[in-house]
C-alpha cells in the first residue's frame, strides 16, 4: 500500500487512497454507464448514462469504505490498535495489530462482510422504493446495481481463503479449536494460494473466450496468491522467532557510511564509504559515531547528477526516527510488530547505548526460519 495519499480520518482512523482508486472509479463507472445501464434502460441520453455511471462508482467506493470501517471499529472495540485504512483498486486494506484471541479475530473478520450485506440490503430496499415513483428509473437502476454488487462483495469475501475475510473466519475458528495460531494461519494461507490459482485460471479462460473482464479476475487472483504466500511465510516466521532476541540474529560489525559526505563523493570514492557496492541498505553515522539514518542505496541513482554535489547522504536517507530500531535483548517477535513499512521498515537497527551494535535484515530472518524448520522447531 505504498504510494498512497493520506486524505483524512474516518472515526479517528487515518484514511489513505491508493493511486489505483481513480482506476477503480473509471472502470466501474465506464462499465455501469456504457454497458449495464444501457442494457437495463435503453433510450437514455449519453449524459444520463455517464453521470449515473460515475455516481454508481463513487457510491461503490463509499460502500467499500464502509466495509473497511467496520473492520477498524470492531478491532478498536476489542482493544486491537488500528493503524490506518487504505482504499485501492481491489477494495480496501485495514492495517491493525494481530488479534490476541480467536474470538476477537472472528468478530473483526465477519464485521466487514456483514457491513457489505447491510449496505447491499439498504441499497436494494431503496431502489425498490424509488421504483414506485415516476421518473426515477435511472437512480433506481444505480441503487439496484449497487445493492447486488455489495452482496457479491460480501459473498466473495466470505470464501474460506486468506487474505479474504472468510479465510480470517476459518483461521479464527481453527485457532479456537486447536489453540495453535500459526497452524491456523498457515492453513488459511494454503486456502488462499489455491483460490488465487483458480481465479487466475478462470480469468484467463474468460479472456481466451473474448471477455476482457477476465483480466480483472486474473489480477485479483494474482493478488490473492501473493498475499497468501506472504501470510504463510509470516506465520512460519512467527513460529521461528519465538523467544529469539535481536542479539541472537543480528549481524555485526556493521559496514556504515558517514552521513556528512555528498552523494557524488559516495559514488566517486569507495574508500570514503566502505559499504558502497556491497549492501542495498547502509546505516549512516554522524560525526560522533552515532546512527543518524538509513541510506537506501538503489534510490541514489534517481538523484539528478546536478544535485549530487550538494546533497549529503543524510539529506536523502531515511532518518533514524523513521527506522525500525531495538535493543539487543528485545524479542524479535515484538520488534516486528512495530516495523514501519512506510519508513525504514527492514532492516532493523540494533542499538546499544545510542551506538549501533548490529543489524537484522530480511535475509537474516529467512535464514533463521529455514534453520529452525530444518531442525524441526517449526513447520512450514
Amino acid at each position: 500500500m505504498n504510494n498512497s495519499l493520506r486524505i483524512g480520518r474516518v472515526f479517528g482512523v487515518p484514511l489513505s487512497v491508493h493511486w489505483t482508486v481513480p482506476l477503480l472509479v473509471v472502470l466501474f463507472g465506464y462499465s455501469l454507464g456504457s454497458q449495464t445501464l444501457p442494457a437495463w434502460l435503453p433510450g437514455r441520453s449519453a449524459t444520463a448514462y455517464t453521470v449515473a455511471g460515475l455516481a454508481g462508482a463513487l457510491l461503490l467506493l463509499l460502500s467499500l469504505l464502509a466495509h473497511e470501517t467496520a473492520h477498524a471499529l470492531t478491532a478498536r472495540r476489542k482493544g486491537i490498535p488500528v493503524h490506518d485504512v487504505t482504499l485501492w483498486a481491489l477494495g480496501g486494506v485495514t492495517r491493525m495489530d494481530r488479534p490476541s484471541a480467536p474470538g476477537a479475530a472472528f468478530l473483526v473478520a465477519v464485521s466487514g462482510p456483514l457491513a457489505s450485506l447491510a449496505v447491499g440490503g439498504a441499497a436494494l430496499g431503496a431502489g425498490m422504493g424509488l421504483a414506485a415513483g415516476p421518473g426515477w428509473a435511472v437512480p433506481t437502476a444505480v441503487l439496484l446495481w449497487l445493492g447486488w454488487v455489495n452482496l457479491l462483495v460480501a459473498v466473495f469475501n466470505l470464501l474460506p481463503a486468506a487474505p479474504l475475510d472468510g479465510g480470517r473466519v476459518v483461521q479464527a475458528l481453527m485457532w479456537w479449536r486447536t489453540g495453535d495460531r500459526e497452524r491456523a494461519e498457515r492453513a488459511a494461507g494454503r486456502g488462499g494460494q489455491i483460490l488465487g490459482i483458480l481465479l487466475v485460471a478462470l480469468g484467463w479462460l474468460a479472456v481466451l473466450r473474448g471477455s476482457w473482464s477476465g483480466l480483472w479476475l486474473a489480477v485479483l487472483g494474482f493478488f490473492v496468491i501473493v498475499v497468501a504466500n506472504a501470510e504463510r511465510r509470516q506465520a512460519s516466521l512467527a513460529t521461528a522467532l519465538g523467544g529469539v532476541r535481536a542479539a541472537d540474529v543480528m549481524a555485526g560489525p556493521v559496514e556504515t557510511a558517514p552521513d556528512w559526505i555528498t552523494v557524488q563523493r559516495y559514488f566517486d570514492e569507495p574508500s570514503a564509504s566502505p559499504a558502497h557496492g556491497h549492501h542495498s541498505d547502509v546505516p549512516l553515522l554522524d560525526f560522533e559515531g552515532r546512527p543518524s539514518g538509513l541510506l537506501q542505496v538503489p534510490r541514489l541513482s534517481a538523484i539528478p547528477v546536478a544535485r549530487r554535489e550538494t546533497l549529503r547522504l543524510r539529506d536523502v536517507a531515511v532518518p533514524l526516527s523513521r527506522c525500525t530500531t531495538c535493543a539487543p535483548d528485545d524479542l524479535l517477535e515484538n520488534v516486528l510488530k512495530n516495523v514501519r513499512p512506510r519508513g525504514g521498515g527492514l532492516p532493523i537497527l540494533v542499538m546499544d547505548g545510542g551506538l549501533l551494535a548490529g543489524i537484522v535484515t530480511a535475509g537474516d530472518l529467512d535464514r533463521l526460519a529455514q534453520r529452525r524448520m530444518l531442525r524441526g522447531d517449526g513447520t512450514g
